[in-house]
């Protein structure tokens, strides 16, 4: 394929070249019918299957079609010529993320709206077993409208490519942005790998430098092994506690998304579709003071969720999908094996609390620690694969209808199943309602809305995503484009 215009299978018109990597060219693309414009990866055939890639170009096609969310790179269709494979994918016009740092770092509220993005796209491909091991900001592309969109799944895996210890093997990804589990090569959580990486871009957007960096790599990998890195003065006091608890060395004691979305700096407003909540209006709605603001409403929905308590208010698509009959778990949970059990109760959070403590005791489980609903537990001994630990989260619909649920975290899923079944569900028949998935539906007024609820986010496409571009030189790029030196992602 050469660089002049040319027409692709009838269908699309080929434009100029975006940029280029070791097996690949990107071009800006037009589809003829719709005029719609598109970002054509051409990928040489030759060059992949010669070094074993076949398999991995397989896996991002399947992964990219089992992905559907506004913060994720659209995969239109693939075709395949004799010589090439085709990846049609949504263009762009933002460009990288990675291009928006190199000319200067951002506020701590334009950083956010970034954040609050990638999160949300990282934890929908979390739900659907997929992890995507090289998270960082060359991979991040923005819009027309500078929404993010997370690109470049070549070295993602699904929940089944696990081995028997129920962990990821393959170590890969970008040097700066990787795990310490990772690089320990005994195993690793590909959704808490993929949270570290999260932290690393937190830390680079509102830093405007890598929080982990060194000439010598191996000196620079001892200071990611320990998490040694020191924050800039300017940072606030609720970025630097949020960084520490998505920095942490202990993948078991690192923050979950849910966590993350609990915390004081990502609670805070953010810049939507360019309308800015101004802190005086927020301060009034607190004070209950009269305000001619069009942005009252998200105010008043944030100023009530700090004045509620520490739990998890779950919306309204959450609450239509764990009911009866609109149980959407399934669809995607049968396949790589269930690790939640939940159920609903009429008790009080209090209540909920204090037998969960009385189980553990009558148990001998021990409580690790209780924060923002959130209840940690764990098996006294160690099973097949370790300690047996899992989260036991409240949730709550309403003062009067909590639901619970008891994650897994560690340790062996049979070991997991069994516990739930012999001594868990029988020890809390006092509490429970209804399992999910069993008898008594959701009462009909928490299902028609009757419950006051924020409302849904759009899931609508935004307009199309992004180029993959030469790189700039930068300080930042030093360690970000030479990968780990391992073997190819086959789980």
């Amino acid at each position: 394929m050469d660089e002049r215009r040319t027409i692709l299978m009838d269908r699309y018109e080929i434009g100029r070249h975006l940029g280029q990597g070791n097996f690949a060219k990107v071009y800006y693309g037009r589809n003829l019918a719709t005029g719609q414009a598109v970002a054509i990866k051409m990928i040489d055939k030759e060059k992949v299957s010669r070094i074993g890639l076949i398999v991995q170009i397989k896996r991002e096609i399947s992964i990219m079609g089992l992905v559907r969310h506004p913060n994720v790179l659209k995969l239109f269709e693939v075709m395949a010529s004799k010589s090439k494979i085709y990846f049609v994918l949504e263009y762009a016009k933002g460009g990288e993320l990675f291009n928006k740092i190199t000319k200067g770092k951002l506020s701590e509220d334009a950083a956010r709206r970034y954040f609050h993005q990638l999160i949300s796209a990282v934890d929908y491909c979390h739900s659907r077993g997929v992890y995507h091991r090289d998270l960082k900001p060359e991979n991040l592309l923005l819009d027309e409208n500078e929404n993010l969109k997370v690109s470049d799944f070549g070295l993602s895996a699904l929940a089944e490519s696990t081995r028997q210890d129920g962990l990821l093997h393959t170590t890969c990804g970008t040097p700066a942005y990787v795990a310490p589990e990772v690089l320990s090569r005994r195993g690793y959580d590909g959704a808490k790998a993929d949270i570290w990486s999260c932290g690393v871009i937190l830390f680079v957007l509102v830093a405007g430098f890598l929080p982990f960096h060194d000439t010598n790599l191996i000196e620079m990998y001892r200071k990611i092994s320990r998490a040694e890195y020191r924050c800039p003065r300017p940072f606030s006091v609720e970025l630097k506690d949020l960084l520490y608890k998505i920095l942490d060395p202990d993948p078991s004691t690192r923050a979950s998304v849910s966590r993350i979305k609990r915390s004081a700096w990502y609670r805070k407003p953010v810049d939507v579709n360019g309308l800015k909540i101004k802190q005086e209006t927020r301060d009034k709605v607190q004070k209950g003071e009269p305000t001619t603001s069009e942005s009252t409403e998200g105010i008043n929905a944030e100023v009530n969720q700090e004045a509620s308590s520490s739990l998890t208010n779950l919306n309204a698509f959450d609450i239509i999908s764990l009911s009866t009959g609109f149980d959407l778990s399934n669809l995607f949970e049968e396949k790589y094996g269930r690790r939640e059990v939940r159920f609903t109760t009429r008790q009080p959070a209090e209540a909920i609390f204090a037998k969960l403590n009385e189980v553990a005791k009558k148990l001998k489980l021990k409580i690790k620690k209780k924060e923002n609903g959130v209840l940690k537990l764990a098996a006294p001994k160690e099973g097949m694969k370790g300690i047996l630990e899992f989260d036991a989260e409240v949730f709550e619909f309403a003062p009067s209808l909590h639901l619970v649920e008891l994650k897994k975290t560690n340790g062996d899923t049979i070991e997991y199943k069994q516990l739930m079944k012999d001594e868990i569900r029988p020890a809390l028949k006092d509490v429970v309602w209804a399992w999910q998935g069993e008898s008594h539906p959701l009462p009909e007024k928490f299902i028609r809305g009757e419950q006051q609820q924020s409302p849904l986010p759009s899931l609508q496409q935004q307009s199309p995503l992004s180029s993959q571009q030469q790189q700039s030189p930068l300080p930042l790029q030093q360690h970000q484009q030479s990968p780990l030196p391992s073997q190819q992602p086959q789980e």
